[in-house]
């Protein structure tokens, strides 16, 4: 009888599903922008799909993300499961804030998604489109303030590379900064700035209610979807993509790395993190492990160059 007893019991824990580490993920900016609601995504799915049994998230914003790059290097060393949410943006804020932490620091899992920038006005502006906007900012550069994220980030960066393409001195852009997006849409909607330039997913609701009116979009070919011309088809000859990340903390194993790698990968081929891409509109750029080592340190590079070319880092 306590034979058959125990072998109940053991099958029972057995039946029980065995979740990997539960998971904390840092969003490095304040909530509302494209890196928390990655995070609070990469949530949604890991729990959905049953990949972990419990996923935190928290926002330390500021600084385009080196301020809680920081402090995830300082205080996760170590530990397995605690990840951070980064990208493109993360990439130009450490050269333009000379960081002393950078992502070298951390161990990268993975590339998630990507996502093209798009130029939005408030519906009530007397632009109508891009060239409006562009024969505004001819006219007078300091005159078109753009809202966007962190300094030094895709949008920034964008609206540099806009400016040069059109023959504006890109260092006279009149750019404002704000720590994540959901400040940046408020500072849009109350007319405070003339423009907003970030990923199409953080105006899309904006842009369908009738409240923003889509001006362009970064990729090279139209998006299927996304009402509105590429910048090239507007006139100016500019393509770029933002892309988002997850790493892992500095100073975990081998063992742990492929555990946590096994993770992201398992969440990313998920139902559940598909629906997220398409209902956000996000492109699926999933690119992990060693490849993805090496093609951040080309994106390091590339970026140090662009931000030179636009004024941003001597």
């Amino acid at each position: 009888m306590k034979k058959f007893l125990l072998a109940t019991i053991v099958a029972s824990v057995m039946a029980i599903p065995a979740f990997a580490a539960d998971y904390k993920i840092m969003a490095p900016a304040a909530p509302g922008g494209g890196w928390d609601q990655t995070a609070r995504s990469m949530q949604t799915a890991l729990q959905d799909e049953k990949i972990s049994g419990s996923v935190q998230v928290t926002n330390v914003p500021g600084a385009a993300g080196t301020i809680g790059l920081a402090q995830f290097v300082n205080q996760a060393n170590g530990d397995p499961s605690q990840l951070l949410v980064g990208g493109y943006v993360m990439v130009g804020g450490i050269l333009t804030n000379n960081s002393p932490v950078t992502l070298e620091q951390v161990t990268p899992i993975a590339r998630l998604t990507g996502e093209y920038e798009v130029v939005v006005v408030p519906a009530a502006s007397d632009i109508k489109d891009m060239a409006g906007l562009i024969a505004k900012l001819k006219a007078d550069p300091g005159s078109v303030s753009w809202g966007g994220g962190s300094a030094g980030g895709t949008d920034h960066i964008t609206a540099g590379l806009i400016a040069k393409a059109v023959g504006v001195d890109p260092t006279k852009v009149n750019y404002i900064a704000y720590s994540g997006g959901g400040e940046a849409l408020a500072a849009l909607l109350g007319n405070q700035v003339t423009a907003g330039i970030s990923g199409y997913g953080e105006f899309s609701e904006q842009v369908k209610a009738g409240t923003l009116r889509l001006l362009a979009i970064s990729s090279e070919q139209p998006v299927a979807g996304i009402d509105a011309p590429t910048f090239k088809q507007a006139g100016v000859d500019v393509a770029i993509q933002n892309w988002r990340m997850v790493a892992a903390a500095p100073g975990i194993s081998a063992e742990q790395k492929a555990a946590i790698l096994a993770d992201i990968e398992k969440m990313a081929k998920s139902a559940a993190w598909q629906k997220i891409l398409t209902d956000k509109g996000w492109e699926n750029t999933y690119l992990a492990g060693d490849e993805f080592t090496a093609q951040l340190k080309k994106d390091t590079e590339l970026t140090a160059g662009i931000l030179k070319d636009i004024g941003l880092v001597k």
